[in-house]
């Protein structure tokens, strides 16, 4: 029998979410018929994977549509899956012609017509999850608490987060309402998470952030290996995998997953063996020996 992926409590009084997380960023690219995108999502439930994510601008604002296309199809699956989704990015579009340039709108009233937009888009009644996407230099703290005050009494919205946000950025709004995740990039290629204090906050307030990237993009696969750190971490990953007799893929999100900030990982994939080798890195714990020859693969240099 297949592993599945174990399920955790992201916060405090917060959702439990799949630590590894159905990624939908690149649904539109994947050209699934809607019965494709039906098996795929049932694959996803069958690893245990039950958490989706989304945001209202992926694909060119046709993602979350592509996604309900499938609920629709089989709607027990709406009850089936927890759902997360991001928005104050604003994009210029087809499908937006009002966005005359790339910016950012994290007003009361963006905020809250993007959540009913992304609920009617993928047909479902509640979103599990909202995070503001980028930090918007114009955010008014107060303004978004209202905002996410007003869609979770009216039952549109149950927990609220943030991405890339600064520890600083995270504190502001954290102070004006609660919030459960921080959704950031991290993998062996980048670390600065690991070192601005950002995971560490995390773990100071018990929250468990969501990763995006974990794979560095796919360049810890590019063959041949288009730098040199690359390839001093594709050589350790290819030792450690002999080794193992795993992927390198599992070991390198293995890596991501034993911080103790307790991460979720976002997938990136429409491959089902991509989602089995995610699973298998929740089980797979890395020497602490292995974990630091990674670090150092790609720092390039000693620990001091």
């Amino acid at each position: 029998m297949s592993q599945r992926a174990p399920q955790a409590e992201i916060a405090p009084q917060g959702p439990a979410f799949s630590r590894i997380i159905l990624g939908l960023w690149r649904l539109a690219e994947w050209q699934m018929t809607p019965a494709q995108r039906v098996r795929f999502l049932q694959q996803a439930l069958e690893l245990g994977i039950n958490t989706i994510d989304q945001a209202d601008i992926y694909g060119d604002y046709q993602s979350e549509l592509l996604l309900g296309e499938a609920l629709n199809a089989a709607p027990e699956l709406k009850s089936a899956f927890r759902f997360v989704s991001k928005c104050g990015i604003c994009l210029p579009s087809r499908l937006r012609p009002a966005h005359r340039v790339h910016h950012y709108d994290t007003s009361r009233a963006h905020i809250i017509a993007s959540a009913e937009n992304s609920l009617q888009a993928m047909g479902i009644e509640q979103l599990d999850l909202l995070l503001i996407h980028r930090p918007d230099p114009l955010m008014d703290a107060d303004e978004i608490a209202g905002a996410f005050l007003h869609l979770q009494q009216s039952g549109k919205v149950r927990h609220f987060g943030v991405s890339n946000f600064t520890t600083a950025q995270f504190d502001l709004l954290a102070a004006r309402f609660p919030l459960v995740t921080n959704q950031l990039e991290l993998s062996i290629l980048q670390q600065q998470a690991l070192h601005d204090g950002t995971l560490d906050q995390c773990q100071r307030l018990r929250i468990s952030p969501m990763i995006w990237s974990a794979l560095g993009g796919g360049a810890l696969f590019q063959q041949p290996a288009p730098t040199a750190q690359i390839a001093r971490v594709q050589s350790e990953l290819q030792r450690q995998s002999a080794a193992s007799g795993l992927p390198a893929s599992t070991i390198a999100l293995s890596w991501v997953l034993q911080h103790p900030s307790k991460p979720l990982v976002l997938t990136g994939s429409g491959r089902v063996p991509a989602l089995q080798q995610a699973v298998q890195a929740c089980a797979h714990t890395l020497s602490r020996s292995d974990w630091f020859a990674l670090w150092t693969a790609a720092a390039g240099h000693a620990l001091p």
